[in-house]
């Protein structure tokens, strides 16, 4: 009898113990999830971000709800754009879709992970474990209490983890896609990863439409053929809102808003984007691997592949000497922190 009123005790202690966790928000280590101590000292984030002057709104939730996606578009100028910049003709299938999606919570700190050939010293790895963050072959070292528990990562289109951990690290928080750059084997799954889809175009949200529900993929109409099985699962995909790409073409790249007839409309790479969207969901933003050589047009492009950085050249949709005087001066005002430094 004692033995039983025992149990029922340290069950009562333990689910106490566990309750408490759930509503003050602290983790099963008994850490508050937004800071952690550093030789007893407490490494807030900053109260205001160093980027804030590029933010036009500082409350502005990046990924669609289906509860209130018309309500924002109206708000934040979305329903007056077509896609890549706006919903105005699209909202049949991404009000279907968004039926499906969750909605996310932003975080504090960031790392941005791009997909660029040239790395410093040969490696920028962002491997972590439990008690450490460390950015191998720049002597840079992070603990939890730099980053937080909310550090995340960004990372773009297909970019492997995979195969190049030493190199670019394990984790994945976002993953930023499109239909023809997203992963289709089942191998590069991380039920961790939230991936966010990027649109571009009308049929790009009919493809998800129909991942979602089963339906048949038609092809036509994109640059290539795009993932015909979604390897996330529904939980796991957002839709990125479209204000987020309008204000890494028309406020940060400074792109027209009409290009001459002569030549191809200029979009911001995945990259600029992911680094827009780490502005809204971040009070600091980290940045690797967004270092190309350009002086070698037989270098590599990406850290993965065999594709060169001629390949970039011949891109007609994207401003690569817009984007890198972005990089520079964001660099250069201290808005991120440059973690592949020369």
């Amino acid at each position: 009898m004692r033995g039983y009123l025992v149990a029922i005790f340290l069950s009562a202690v333990f689910l106490y113990y566990v309750l408490h966790c759930i509503l003050w928000g602290t983790n099963v280590y008994w850490v508050p999830p937004v800071e952690m101590k550093r030789r007893n000292k407490i490494q807030p984030c900053l109260s205001k971000p160093a980027f804030a002057s590029l933010l036009r709104f500082h409350q502005f939730h990046p990924f669609l709800c289906a509860a209130d996606f018309k309500k924002i578009a109206s708000l934040y100028g979305s329903d007056k754009f077509d896609l890549p910049y706006g919903i105005r003709t699209s909202g049949q299938w991404l009000n279907l879709s968004l039926v499906f999606l969750p909605n996310s919570v932003p975080c504090k700190k960031c790392v941005v992970v791009g997909n660029g050939g040239h790395w410093t010293h040969g490696y920028c790895c962002l491997s972590y474990s439990e008690s450490s963050v460390t950015c191998d072959g720049i002597g840079t070292y992070y603990t939890w209490s730099t980053y937080f528990v909310c550090f995340t990562t960004h990372r773009m289109n297909n970019g492997p983890v995979l195969g190049h951990e030493e190199e670019v690290g394990r984790r994945t928080t976002f993953r930023l896609f499109y239909p023809e750059s997203v992963f289709s084997d089942p191998n590069h799954n991380d039920p961790n990863t939230t991936a966010v889809l990027t649109a571009f175009k009308p049929l790009d949200l009919k493809w998800l439409w129909d991942l979602l529900t089963g339906g048949k993929i038609n092809t036509n109409g994109f640059w290539k053929k795009p993932a015909l099985n979604l390897i996330y699962k529904p939980y796991q995909i957002r839709v990125l809102d479209p204000f987020i790409i309008r204000m890494a073409a028309y406020e940060l790249l400074h792109f027209p808003k009409v290009f001459p007839k002569n030549q191809k409309p200029k979009h911001p790479t995945t990259g600029i984007i992911a680094i827009t969207l780490a502005f809204h969901i971040c009070h600091e933003v980290h940045l690797a691997g967004f270092k190309y050589n350009f002086s070698d047009l037989k270098s590599p492009l990406h850290y993965y592949g065999n594709a060169t950085m001629s390949l970039m050249n011949k891109n007609a949709y994207h401003n690569v000497t817009a984007e890198q005087l972005f990089l520079k001066d964001i660099i250069e005002k201290n808005f991120v922190i440059n973690l592949t430094e020369d």
